[in-house]
C-alpha cells in the first residue's frame, strides 16, 4: 500500500474497527501500542475464517479439516520466516509470546542436557558461565536469567544505561569476557525507545564465542527484519505487539543451535517415540511445541505480518518520525522551560522508536493517565516492567506514549491538551498537589 504522507494514517485507521469507537464520549486516541497494538480487519477476518472453516487440531489427523488447519499453521510459520528474512521455516518456533520464547531459551539453551535422540548432549551453562543483560531490559529478559542463575550457578552481568536512555556500549570490552556465553539484550527499549546498536554487540560476542539473543518485542512491529544481516543467534517477539492476536509469539534460532537444544516442555507432538523407559524427541521446530499450539493465533500472526509487509515502510517511518518530533516538541512547549516535564530517553530521532516516556514533577503517572483517559487518550503509566531502569533514573514510573502507523497529529494534540488539563488539575508546579513525585 502506497499513500501520500498526509493520507497515510486516515487510510490505515479505516482498517482498524476498534479505533472508530468513543471513550467517555470522546474519540479514542489509542497511544498504548508498546503494550498491545490493535488488529486490522484483515487479521480479524483471517482468524474468523480459520475458526469457521478449518478449526481442527494440527499434525495429528488426516481428515480434511485437520489437513487444512495444519497447512494454515505451517504457512504462518513460513510467513514468519519470510518476515524475519530467515528463509527457513524450521527455524521458527511458535510460543505463547515473547516471554515464553525467552524462557524457552533460558531453559533449553541454559540448562542443556541434550536432545535425547542419541546425537550427543547440549552442555548448557554451568557455574561461572556468564550471561550479559542490561539495565534497559524488560523483566521478561531479566527474571528468566536470574532463575537460571539459581538453577545452574551462572554469573549475571548488566550493561549500564546512558543518561539519554541508551545502552552504554563502551562497557562491552569490560563485560564481555572469555566466560561470557550469551548476550541477551533488547532490540529496542519499551521505555526509552532507544534502538540497540546490534552490530557492536554481535562483534563483541563473536570475539569470545558467545551467542546473542535479541528481545524484539518492541522492534518487530516496525517492518520486516533481516536476521542474517543482524547476525544474531536468537530472536524473540510477540503477536499482540505486531498487529496480531494475543497468546502467540515466535522464537527464531539458528538451525544448528535448535538441533542441539533439548525441549523445554514435554507432551504430545514433540516426540518421535515414547516408551515407559525413554523418549526420543522430534526434530525442531516441533520438539519445542509440546501439546496443542495456538493455532488460530498463529494464523492471525501470519496475516498480521503479511499486512505489515504490504505497507510502504518508508512512508510509515517518515510519518512516525514526524509524530514523535511533534510530541517531543509539544512536551517542551508545554513545559516552557520550567523543568517540570522530564523525557526519559533520547531527545532526538536518531536510532529510536516512536515510544516517548516522561515524568511530571509532583504528579503520579497513574493520575495523569486517569485524567487523560477522560479525554479519550489511552496511555500507559507505571514502571513498564522495567524496574531496574526506573532505579537507574531515580524514579518509580513514567507516563508512556507509544505510537503506531495508524496514529495521527490529532492523537498527539489530544495527548498534549489532556496533559495540560492534568497538570492544571493536579496543580503541578504550585507545590500544593501533595502527590508523590514519580
Amino acid at each position: 500500500m502506497t499513500f501520500q504522507p498526509e493520507a497515510l494514517p486516515a487510510a490505515l485507521r479505516r482498517q482498524f474497527p476498534l479505533l472508530g469507537r468513543t471513550v467517555h464520549g470522546q474519540p479514542l486516541h489509542y497511544l498504548d501500542n508498546a503494550a498491545t497494538s490493535q488488529m486490522p480487519q484483515s487479521v480479524l477476518d483471517a482468524i474468523a475464517n480459520h475458526e469457521t472453516t478449518a478449526r481442527a487440531n494440527v499434525l495429528r489427523s488426516v481428515h480434511f479439516l485437520a489437513e487444512a488447519a495444519s497447512a494454515a499453521y505451517e504457512e504462518s510459520r513460513a510467513e514468519c520466516a519470510r518476515y524475519l528474512g530467515a528463509g527457513v521455516p524450521e527455524e521458527v518456533v511458535f510460543t505463547s509470546g515473547c516471554t515464553g520464547a525467552i524462557n524457552l531459551v533460558a531453559h533449553s539453551f541454559g540448562d542443556g542436557r541434550g536432545p535425547g535422540d542419541g546425537r550427543g548432549p547440549g552442555d548448557g551453562l554451568g557455574p561461572g558461565d556468564e550471561v550479559l543483560i542490561s539495565e534497559l531490559e524488560h523483566h521478561s529478559n531479566i527474571v528468566p536469567w536470574q532463575m537460571l542463575r539459581q538453577r545452574r550457578g551462572i554469573v549475571l552481568k548488566a550493561l549500564p544505561v546512558t543518561d539519554d536512555g541508551r545502552l552504554d556500549l563502551t562497557h562491552l570490552p569490560r563485560l564481555v569476557g572469555d566466560r561470557c556465553r550469551l548476550v541477551a539484550l533488547t532490540h529496542a527499549s519499551n521505555v526509552t525507545g532507544a534502538v540497540t546498536d546490534v552490530a557492536s554487540v554481535v562483534a563483541a560476542a563473536r570475539a569470545v564465542g558467545a551467542k546473542v539473543l535479541l528481545d524484539g518485542a518492541q522492534y518487530a512491529a516496525h517492518g520486516p527484519l533481516d536476521l542474517p544481516a543482524l547476525g544474531v543467534d536468537f530472536y524473540a517477539f510477540s503477536g499482540h505487539k505486531t498487529f496480531g492476536p494475543n497468546g502467540v509469539g515466535v522464537l527464531w534460532a539458528r538451525g544448528e543451535i535448535l538441533a542441539d537444544m533439548p525441549p523445554f516442555l514435554g507432551g504430545g507432538e514433540m516426540i518421535r517415540r515414547v516408551t515407559i523407559e525413554a523418549t526420543t524427541y522430534a526434530e525442531p521446530p516441533h520438539r519445542f511445541e509440546a501439546g496443542t499450539p495456538p493455532i488460530a493465533q498463529a494464523v492471525g500472526l501470519g496475516a498480521a505480518l503479511r499486512w505489515i509487509r504490504g505497507l510502504d515502510q518508508a512512508a510509515v517511518q517518515a510519518h512516525l518520525a514526524a509524530l514523535t518530533r511533534r510530541l517531543l516538541d509539544g512536551l517542551a512547549a508545554l513545559d516552557r522551560g520550567r523543568g517540570l516535564i522530564r523525557v526519559i530517553g533520547p531527545g532526538d530521532l536518531a536510532a529510536r522508536l516512536p515510544v516517548v516516556s516522561f515524568t511530571v514533577t509532583g504528579a503520579h503517572p497513574h493520575d495523569i493517565c486517569q485524567i487523560l483517559d477522560r479525554h479519550g487518550v489511552a496511555l500507559r503509566g507505571g514502571h513498564h516492567c522495567a524496574q531496574p531502569l526506573m532505579d537507574r533514573f531515580g524514579i518509580t514510573g513514567t507516563t508512556r506514549a507509544s505510537l503506531a502507523c495508524y496514529n495521527d497529529a490529532g492523537d498527539i494534540d489530544a495527548l498534549l491538551a489532556g496533559l495540560e488539563d492534568a497538570m492544571a488539575r493536579l496543580r503541578v508546579g504550585t507545590g500544593a498537589s501533595g502527590l508523590s513525585n514519580p
